[in-house]
């Protein structure tokens, strides 16, 4: 049987994962397999360890112990610059360069890995997370909006055509209606692009209506991994079942 984190099914895992800080462990011994094109949703409370898991697939965290794969390979064997510049990743405030157009913000990764048509590589994201380059191509990131923002945002994390895009919490900070707009968007994109997409959220309907499975996290280790439904219908903990009930959701969402 092979190891999982040489099959080629596999574009992420994490395998008895353990890091502390100052003394304090954030993540306990965790593991989690996600296979490519899936999109999977980590849900916790603050402090559960999310971020500090999302960030040590991208070399930005050091594990104590464990190992963390991409593709396959030890993350810590690979160049770290190498490996965030083939990893989409998505910030919660969208981490745009304030001096940049857009489409220059959107162009970021492909002129630091010197790719070939670096404006029509930023073109094609923008049509793709639905702007406009003649719109919005010449505008910064103060003259839009949140959503337009996060829609940049997540254009420069495909600009590159990764097969995996990170994202951090990337809706918590816009208004209800933007965010769940944006939120189906993106689901419908990535199901059709085929990216594989780790998500950080603390909103577990979010986490619901995106994901294909969720994962629940909760200090330091996942009392559940499950598809929507079977998360929803049979939680296997009490916290999930009062995560689910603060949450407000149903068995059919």
């Amino acid at each position: 049987m092979l190891n999982t984190a040489e099959r080629s099914d596999v574009a992420l895992e994490a395998r008895n994962v353990t890091k502390s800080f100052s003394g304090v462990p954030v993540l306990k011994s965790l593991s989690l397999v996600v296979g490519r094109g899936e999109r999977v949703a980590l849900v916790g409370e603050s402090g559960a360890g999310k971020t500090t898991l999302l960030k040590a697939f991208n070399r930005m965290v050091r594990p104590d112990e464990g190992l963390l794969c991409v593709g396959g390979k030890d993350v810590m064997s690979l160049s770290a610059v190498k490996l965030r510049r083939s990893i989409g990743y998505v910030q919660q405030d969208g981490g745009l360069l304030p001096h940049w157009t857009v489409l220059r913000n959107v162009g970021l990764v492909p002129w630091l890995r010197r790719m070939d048509d670096r404006k029509g590589m930023a073109r094609d994201a923008l049509n793709l997370v639905g702007l406009q380059t003649a719109e919005f191509g010449h505008r910064y990131p103060r003259e839009l909006s949140g959503g337009e923002r996060q829609r940049v945002a997540l254009a420069r994390a495909l600009a590159a055509r990764p097969e995996i895009v990170l994202l951090d919490e990337p809706f918590g900070a816009l208004d209800a209606i933007t965010r769940s707009e944006l939120l189906e968007s993106v689901r419908s994109l990535f199901h059709e692009i085929g990216v594989t997409a780790l998500m950080v959220t603390h909103d577990l309907r979010a986490a619901v209506r995106f994901a294909d499975r969720v994962a629940v996290l909760r200090n330091g280790r996942i009392d559940q991994v499950a598809d929507p439904k079977t998360l929803c219908r049979t939680p296997a903990t009490k916290y999930v079942a009062e995560l689910l009930a603060r949450a407000g959701v149903e068995a059919d969402e």
